[in-house]
């Protein structure tokens, strides 16, 4: 099973993400934003938490221009899987690969806690590891992670099971507590909470393990 995890200006949540991919048995490769093409073979795309080329303009939208994101809409295109974390979610939403848009925080300040979270559904390779229902908690750190979308969007995300996390107490004003949305095929993820920064007990929780082993036990049995 192979990874590839992005790399921008302004990323910092690149490692983390590599690391987690590796402890569930991925060989990960880190790809900087002006490769043209991904790696030969890459199975799953991690696109990091963190703040891609300054947040300049608005949030992911320098970084969904970069060369290596038409490669990542080619092997989302092909059904490949893409994981989108925080910024990841962000770049995303810019490259219209995931529908809604993320906003400045209703608070107008960044929010850095551990935060409870309910999976939605588990019909997707990467929540398949939890039971729709289950409550877990995963840290946030973002300005900028209050989801919106209009009502039309809002509505078929509802009726195509499309909406993967919800915050338990809204940190940031996102509509219908949304914190992870998925896409059409169900092989792309974006959410704000950070599965890769809760793999280990060292790290404070175990929560994040089950997305992670999840993707490796999907590949496998595919």
């Amino acid at each position: 099973m192979k990874a590839a995890v992005l790399v921008f200006p302004g990323s910092n949540c690149d490692r983390d993400l590599a690391v987690a991919f590796r402890a569930a048995g991925f060989d990960t490769t880190m790809v900087w934003h002006k490769d043209g093409a991904l790696p030969e073979g890459v199975d799953i795309v991690g696109v990091p938490g963190g703040f891609s080329y300054g947040d300049y303009l608005r949030c992911g939208a320098i970084a969904a221009q970069s060369p290596v994101m038409r490669a990542v809409a080619d092997h989302a295109a092909r059904g490949g899987p893409v994981l989108g974390i925080c910024n990841g979610f962000q770049v995303l939403c810019e490259t219209r690969l995931l529908p809604g848009a993320l906003m400045r925080n209703s608070g107008l300040k960044f929010v850095c806690k551990m935060q409870q979270l309910r999976v939605v559904t588990a019909e997707s390779p990467f929540t398949a590891g939890y039971a729709a229902g289950q409550d877990i908690t995963l840290p946030i750190a973002h300005h900028d992670g209050n989801y919106v979308a209009d009502a039309e969007t809002l509505a078929m995300l509802r009726g195509e099971d499309r909406i993967a996390l919800r915050y338990l107490g809204n940190p940031n004003g996102s509509v219908g507590d949304i914190a992870g949305v998925l896409s059409a095929n169900r092989r792309v993820l974006g959410l704000m909470p950070h599965p890769e920064r809760v793999v280990d007990p060292a790290q404070g929780g175990t929560d994040g393990v089950a997305l992670f082993r999840a993707l490796a036990e999907g590949l496998v049995a595919a």
